[in-house]
């Protein structure tokens, strides 16, 4: 393993400085899922490991305010997959953080990490993208709110600065009645990174909203104000030029080893139809229990 120093900061100022004079030759460590693979296979040899568990800003908490959840960037993923207040107001991401990696990995790993990690793989990112969800980012100019439309760039990229971290989460309370759901495919049951990832919401106004990853450089979401996707009546043929605007600009790579672009690219529009579905099943749910 390549050499590096250690550093545990107590504060946001001391963290924020250290990647200041360090700048890319800084990794943080929060969960370490992913940073111990890499400093172990050497793909990641950072001159100095900056480890952010026991800054306050940063806590693992998961509290509403003025409708926003927040959820602190040393959360866990487990601890979001089982919380109720995740799971009455962003089921899908309660389900999507229920699957990521394996029970030890989500005891560890968090939601900030995973994100900031930026692999199109990540199943975090569909439902942060449906939601709605605000990345909180620390500098050395200050605070700064990212929409989680601008974050990703490319994999393994974001639009952190590399003197920036996030301190957490934000994610709007819907304001509509909402079904959402998250869905993936893999090669086997259990562990396994996704050949597709994708969530779907639909509001009581008709808008679906509509985000997959791993079939491409980044997640991405599209969003359908018609209201012809949302329709449970509607036809498959009104529908199908929708979803194929939607799922146009796929591009899975020819690289892969999980499975091939041209399964890649039919399970997308396998997956989405059956998302569709499924949203509106619960979206129906949600007015019966309220009526």
């Amino acid at each position: 393993m390549h050499t590096f120093a250690y550093e545990r900061p107590a504060t946001l100022a001391e963290a924020v400085a250290l990647l200041d004079a360090h700048g890319p030759e800084a990794r943080l460590l929060a969960g370490g899922t992913d940073l111990i693979i890499r400093l172990r296979d050497g793909s990641a040899q950072p001159a100095v490991v900056v480890d952010v568990k026991q800054i306050a800003e940063m806590s693992s908490t998961i509290r509403e305010q003025d409708g926003i959840v927040t959820i602190g960037a040393t959360t866990v993923v487990a601890d979001i997959a089982a919380s109720e207040l995740v799971k009455r107001h962003f089921e899908a991401l309660a389900e999507a953080a229920a699957v990521v990696g394996s029970v030890q990995i989500r005891n560890r790993a968090t939601l900030a990490g995973n994100i900031c990690n930026a692999s199109p793989a990540a199943d975090t990112a569909p439902p942060l993208l449906v939601y709605g969800a605000v990345i909180v980012a620390a500098g050395p100019r200050g605070t700064r709110r990212i929409p989680i439309t601008e974050f990703f760039v490319r994999s393994g990229v974001t639009t952190l600065a590399p003197n920036e971290l996030v301190i957490a989460i934000e994610i709007p309370v819907p304001a509509r009645r909402m079904g959402a759901v998250h869905v993936r495919r893999t090669r086997r049951r259990g562990h396994d990174l996704a050949s597709v990832t994708l969530c779907c919401s639909v509001d009581e106004t008709g808008v679906t909203r509509l985000a997959y990853g791993s079939v491409g450089p980044r997640p991405v979401l599209y969003v359908d104000e018609s209201g012809v996707l949302a329709d449970p009546d509607g036809a498959d043929e009104a529908k199908a030029p929708i979803f194929e605007r939607m799922f146009g600009d796929a591009s899975p790579s020819k690289r892969s080893m999980r499975a091939s672009p041209e399964y890649r690219l039919a399970m997308l529009r396998v997956l989405g139809k059956r998302a569709v579905r499924t949203a509106i099943e619960r979206l129906a749910a949600e007015r019966a229990v309220e009526a």
